[in-house]
């Protein structure tokens, strides 16, 4: 199932990103900085994990609500997490100048309240047994 091959990748690269920064950008990170990067890192374990369940009841009982919600966690790592690692190092990475990545933000933290909508929509479905 993809979702599940996804949810490995995601978690092996929170398990690569979270040591880069505890390790290498500690030092050249403000504590600010390093605190929102640790976020991002907080936030992509959280849904991985999220992704990793939605995969596997997919496996036991299909549902589009199912496929939309793992869909919204990816989608929502990629855009939240994604823009708090650009934009926590910045002065690193030399994109000082991308303002347009701000806003991008809040819009990954919606789709992993989408996500979490669609589980619980799921999980009232008659095919779950209620």
């Amino acid at each position: 199932m993809k979702f599940i091959r996804i949810a490995a990748i995601s978690g092996a690269l929170a398990v690569i990103i979270g040591a880069f920064g505890a390790h290498t950008l500690k030092i050249h990170l403000l504590p600010e900085q390093l605190n929102s990067f640790e976020t991002g890192v907080k936030y992509q374990f959280y849904h991985t994990i999220a992704l990793l369940i939605c995969g596997m009841l997919y496996r036991t009982t299909p549902s589009p609500k199912l496929k939309i919600a793992a869909s919204s966690f990816i989608a929502g790592m990629i855009m939240f997490c994604g823009s708090i690692y650009l934009l926590s190092t910045r002065t690193l990475t030399g994109f000082e100048n991308i303002s347009w990545l701000g806003p991008v933000t809040p819009i990954g933290g919606i789709l992993f309240i989408l996500g979490w909508v669609f589980l619980f929509l799921w999980s009232g479905e008659k095919s779950n047994g209620k």
